[in-house]
């Protein structure tokens, strides 16, 4: 197909001598001389890329070894460039001459040389007005430098838009369609470009752009660059187009859902209302309402739990994670939309109803009770006897930890009958016990229990008081002294008498890293919890402050 549209080589060799006669039309003569030259050089351009788009890069270089040198010459003359359509031409000509798959240095340095070039050519900081030939061409259509370059810029990208979109109605009433390898070559011209604000319709366009059901039009590097410039915020897109990323493009979705965990593991958290914050802002639990997407967070969230052991502020995380899912699901007002039980479908439905609905102050121990029934059956069935049984069981319970919390403090503050609220517990703490270790947990549970709740109306405690009566119950089993801890901080924050000796227990409680680290993160979720739902119980919202300010320090 080469051979159809070749260049003449006379009219190469002359417009190549012509390039080097030029520069970068410094002086008056050689101004006139490229403005007398524009329309036919254009037209050779055009002639050029029509040519080189039939080939691959080995293939330009063989027919026309002179080329980069003629390019080169041509993107630094401010005449050529700011003429019509030379400017996109040029970049689609040095496009052609990318190696898609660099197999020596030679190509390497070539690529590194065509993206300096594409940079060059759409950065208005390469051309200052103090350039002599710039200045006289921009003056003289009454643009500053800077005005002159957006425009250019921004028609290059509307004209571009346009026509990967396509004409909506041609003669034939019949909507044109733009050839596989053209997008591919808008996607790859891209790639040095990303970060121009100006370029975002382009972008958005692209991301919008299908082909086949097994057919990728974008490049794998455009799509990684767009991800790249999308987390460190240097670009802003629409959700749909951010939406379109992921689900087209599965190293990005991960890479978006890994880089948002070390960023919140990462930082000094404040406050779960920060959290929730940098959550929102990464767009994944909107993005989830696609099941697609989904299903890969919520199998990095698993793994990443799986990995580090059970790290409190890893849960945390996931479990607000859930709760903005849940709350961006229902807001959304699409006509069409998966009901929230199909994103648990392997799971019993009647257990993930409940856990959907959203608590209450009143009636809470009783749909707690109903939680832990359906729960306990479902775990003593004998079908469920694999660890990735159990394990999922016990995840879609942690997804929701809020019933946790709220369990609980219904303990302690509700006249509930509190084995099935215990369980509850129990099993959150130690689901891989057998029956007969999980009734031993249970009796020492519920012998902490008791004790907590004979001093819950107490005014007036000292330390001394609380450490003697948790320590009338022999804990021996790691499991109980989580849930022991559970259950204390709730004490101390929903009782008189531990208010008034909160801060001093805590201290006591948390002399490893690792116990402030689970102290920390109860804490957090329940000032969390009362600010979301609205209770008014400031007093215990200002105590978990304080005493987040002085754990934070040994964390």
């Amino acid at each position: 197909m080469a051979q159809d549209t070749a260049v003449p080589k006379l009219n190469f060799e002359y417009w190549l001598d012509k390039a080097t006669e030029w520069g970068q039309a410094t002086t008056l003569e050689s101004q006139k001389d490229v403005c007398r030259h524009l329309p036919q050089l254009q037209e050779f351009l055009q002639q050029i890329y029509e040519t080189l788009k039939h080939m691959n890069s080995i293939e330009a270089i063989q027919q026309f070894p002179l080329i980069g040198q003629l390019l080169g010459r041509l993107c630094w003359n401010p005449f050529v460039i700011g003429y019509d359509e030379s400017q996109k031409t040029l970049m689609w000509c040095l496009c052609c001459l990318y190696s898609s798959e660099p197999q020596n240095p030679v190509e390497l340095k070539a690529n590194s040389w065509i993206r300096s070039l594409l940079c060059h050519l759409l950065s208005s900081s390469k051309w200052e007005s103090n350039e002599a030939g710039t200045n006289t061409f921009i003056s003289a259509l009454g643009y500053t430098s800077a005005d002159y370059y957006s425009h250019l810029v921004k028609n290059m990208v509307l004209s571009l838009v346009t026509e990967l979109k396509g004409n909506q109605f041609n003669g034939l009433n019949i909507q044109e369609r733009v050839p596989a390898s053209r997008v591919s070559e808008v996607s790859l011209f891209c790639l040095p470009l990303i970060t121009l604000p100006d370029l975002t319709p382009l972008l958005e366009t692209l991301l919008l752009c299908h082909g086949g059901a097994s057919q990728e039009l974008l490049s794998s590097e455009f799509l990684e660059a767009v991800n790249e410039a999308f987390l460190k915020k240097k670009i802003s897109l629409s959700e749909t187009a951010i939406f379109g990323l992921w689900l087209r493009h599965l190293p990005s979705l991960e890479k978006a859902t890994l880089y948002l965990l070390d960023q919140l593991v990462s930082i000094q958290m404040t406050s779960l209302e920060e959290v929730a914050c940098v959550i929102k802002d990464s767009l994944l639990p909107q993005a989830a309402s696609h099941p697609a997407i989904f299903r890969v967070v919520d199998e990095i969230f698993k793994n990443a739990l799986l990995e580090t052991d059970g790290a409190p502020e890893v849960m945390t995380i996931i479990q607000v994670f859930t709760q903005l899912f849940v709350q961006a699901h229902q807001n959304d007002n699409k006509q069409h939309k998966f009901p929230l039980k199909a994103y648990f479908s392997r799971h019993h439905q009647p257990l993930v109803i409940a856990l959907l609905r959203r608590p209450f102050s009143t009636h809470c121990s009783q749909h707690l009770k109903h939680i832990s029934e359906m729960l306990k059956t479902l775990v003593e069935d004998e079908s469920i006897r694999s660890f990735v049984d159990l394990f999922e069981i016990w995840f879609l319970i942690a997804r929701f930890g809020e019933w946790l919390d709220i369990a609980a403090e219904q303990l302690l503050k509700a006249s509930a009958e509190p084995d099935a609220l215990l369980w509850l517990l129990a099993f959150y703490y130690s689901p891989q016990n057998e029956n007969q270790q999980r009734t031993q947990t249970m009796v020492e549970a519920r012998g902490v229990y008791d004790q907590l709740v004979m001093l819950f109306s107490c005014t007036v405690l000292s330390v001394k008081d609380l450490q003697a009566a948790v320590h009338k119950t022999d804990t021996k089993q790691s499991c109980t002294q989580h849930l022991t801890t559970h259950l204390l901080i709730s004490f101390l924050l929903f009782s008189s008498g531990g208010h008034m000796i909160a801060q001093e227990f805590i201290s006591r409680i948390t002399g490893t890293s690792d116990a402030s680290k689970e102290v920390c993160s109860l804490l957090f979720r329940t000032a969390y919890r009362i600010n979301r739902n609205g209770e008014r119980n400031q007093r215990t919202v200002k105590l978990v402050n304080d005493l987040l300010q002085k754990l934070t320090l040994k964390v």
